[in-house]
């Protein structure tokens, strides 16, 4: 079988030429290989190009003297519906360097010099039309495998998702005092970093830190974690050995190594007082700044063991005293800002408030 015919199809060839002589020549050259349709009138080419598809257009640069005349031509051409990607040969009768160069910068795919010579014109033109083939073919197929991929991909995100909440749900089931704790700190966290105009991947991380931010509860006695009353200096030191524990089982996840962040440094405080490594300023990671500010709101809004759910203004007098000393001031500020604009109080667990 015939190379030109082994592309995918009858091609269909559309010629500019100079003459009636060549348009017969090539038309013998390709006989039933190809459809081909000559032309020797520019304006009867164009319009017909304006109704019709080719897979291989062939113009004839010999014929036209003026450079201005080649380059508009291909930019009316290429102006066509449906002809912008269409493979162009340009003939012509005399070649050299400057002009080579000219015709492949001016996006014609190869050139044939006149007089025709039939095995150089098949070879050249079942080049053009394998190099199509085979870019279409692989365009489509990357565009599905490209398709396959992000399918997979939101299939592979939406898992991690749900596993995720599983998991903060299991968290916060150990402690019957922290219901959804661990979810209003995901959402609190995140809208502080997009207010902050951290980047969208930023978002969606610290939204899955602060999930899991105290998964190190689930190594803390139950006995400790309901105690309703104040807890002994031995009792605390169990409950502050949760980030330990939390940062050693988060950091064993190479593929997402910054998971680890909110559950190790979410007790540090800006001032260098907190634990587990006394970190001061900016020396605690920027995710756990804000996850520790997010941590503290919920935690002053929800009901505890030992109390229930402060008041919005004590709450919002608690960050104020706390800039600079247990957080970060900008990100404070923050949450100072979007309590201003919660006038019901609705940003908080769902439960009565201790009575001011």
């Amino acid at each position: 079988m015939n190379d030109i015919l082994c592309v995918s199809h009858i091609p269909s060839f559309v010629v500019l030429g100079d003459n009636e002589r060549d348009l017969r020549q090539l038309q013998n050259i390709f006989l039933s290989e190809a459809t081909l349709l000559g032309f020797t009138k520019t304006g009867a080419l164009m319009e017909w190009l304006e109704d019709n598809d080719a897979d291989l257009l062939l113009l004839d640069f010999s014929r036209l003297h003026e450079e201005v005349e080649k380059q508009t031509l291909l930019k009316r051409v290429r102006a066509i519906r449906n002809m912008a990607r269409v493979p162009v040969i340009l003939f012509t009768d005399a070649i050299d360097a400057a002009k080579e160069e000219h015709f492949l910068h001016s996006g014609a795919k190869e050139y044939l010099l006149k007089p025709f010579f039939p095995d150089v014109v098949r070879s050249r033109v079942n080049h053009v039309l394998r190099y199509e083939y085979l870019h279409n073919h692989l365009t489509q197929e990357v565009s599905h495998q490209v398709a396959l991929a992000e399918k997979r991909l939101a299939a592979g995100r939406r898992l991690f998702q749900e596993m995720v909440l599983a998991l903060a749900k299991t968290i916060d089931a150990k402690d019957r005092y922290t219901s959804g704790h661990s979810e209003r700190v995901a959402d609190y966290a995140r809208s502080i970093a997009e207010r902050a105009g951290e980047p969208k991947e930023t978002l969606e991380e610290i939204y899955y830190i602060g999930l899991v931010h105290d998964i190190g509860k689930i190594g803390i006695p139950k006995n400790i974690i309901d105690k309703p009353g104040r807890l002994t200096d031995d009792e605390y030191t169990v409950i502050q050995s949760h980030t330990i524990i939390g940062a050693s089982i988060l950091q064993n996840i190479d593929e997402v190594p910054w998971f680890a962040i909110g559950a190790h440094y979410h007790h540090e405080r800006y001032d260098g007082q907190g634990y587990p490594q006394g970190l001061k300023g900016e020396e605690i990671p920027k995710l756990a700044r804000i996850i520790a500010v997010a941590d503290a709101y919920d935690a002053m809004t929800s009901c505890r063991s030992y109390r229930s759910a402060l008041p919005q203004d004590m709450v919002r007098a608690e960050l104020i005293k706390g800039r600079g000393h247990q957080f970060d001031p900008y990100y404070a500020d923050i949450m100072i800002s979007m309590i201003d604009e919660d006038p019901d109080y609705s940003m908080r667990e769902q439960t009565s408030l201790v009575t001011a």
